[in-house]
């Protein structure tokens, strides 16, 4: 799953894709680097980030999901009248870091449009989320959540078989609490729906480097860290750098499988 923020300040790449044509441009890169998937956000989930107005939203995410229909798009936001508006342009699938929790109508909206959606884990909300997280065992404790999360979406008519589950690295965790997160990916599998995981460029990987203080991970950092979360069960990984994680994730494939090709 490409990356591709339309916002001013997300963490690692924030203003870059500002204008239409410079995301349309670089979410057909990512798709000619080997995304299955660009995700658009018009957002910022990045530690102490203030919400945005649904309108801003809207203006900042329509005009290139508009230049992107007819390729396979998903739209990370939590309000419902944001994922409609997207579903209409034929959007994929809902990415929402609020696992519906965010607008009461989103169930609905997926629901009504026969969309997929991906349900994360996130502890408070992106401006306060990363004060002080506390588990006492934080491998059950999202698995819990995913699990009742998954049973509300299916009572909202969400078909089960169009959901997928994200166990929210850096989104109210410690850096020592996202690693044993990915260290525990294979006990995720038992909730019976495919396991995205988005640890790319996250501070975690900076500190694991030595620094820290760091704020964003290093390529390299996180080409090694999708590959330990494909080894663990992730059955896909949200990537900036696309090209580098599906070289690595390949071969990665090949020694599994103990063959060139599938």
């Amino acid at each position: 799953m490409g990356v591709l923020n339309v916002t001013p300040d997300s963490f690692s790449d924030g203003g870059r894709f500002s204008s239409p044509a410079a995301a349309v441009a670089h979410a057909r890169r990512l798709f000619a680097e080997g995304a299955a998937l660009v995700d658009v956000g018009g957002e910022s989930t990045r530690p102490g980030a203030e919400p945005v107005a649904a309108d801003e939203e809207l203006r900042r995410v329509l005009p290139v999901l508009e230049g992107l229909q007819g390729v396979p798009v998903s739209v990370d936001t939590s309000k419902a009248e944001v994922a409609k508006r997207a579903l209409e342009l034929g959007v994929e699938m809902v990415n929402d870091v609020s696992a519906l929790r965010g607008d009461p109508e989103m169930g609905a909206v997926v629901a009504e449009r026969g969309a997929y959606v991906c349900l994360m884990h996130m502890r408070g909300e992106p401006r306060t989320m990363q004060e002080a997280p506390q588990y006492d065992d934080i491998a059950a404790e999202v698995f819990a959540f995913l699990e009742e999360r998954i049973a509300f979406a299916i009572e909202c008519g969400i078909d089960e078989r169009r959901i997928c589950v994200d166990p929210g690295i850096g989104f109210g965790k410690t850096s020592d609490q996202n690693l044993e997160l990915v260290r525990r990916l294979d006990s995720f599998t038992a909730l019976g729906r495919p396991v995205v995981v988005g640890l790319s460029r996250k501070s975690t990987l900076g500190k694991v480097l030595g620094d820290s203080g760091a704020t964003q991970g290093t390529t390299s950092a996180s080409v090694g860290g999708a590959v330990a979360a494909f080894e663990r069960g992730a059955w896909m990984l949200r990537a900036h750098d696309v090209r580098e994680t599906v070289e690595a994730l390949a071969v990665a494939a090949a020694v599994e499988r103990g063959k060139v090709s599938a």
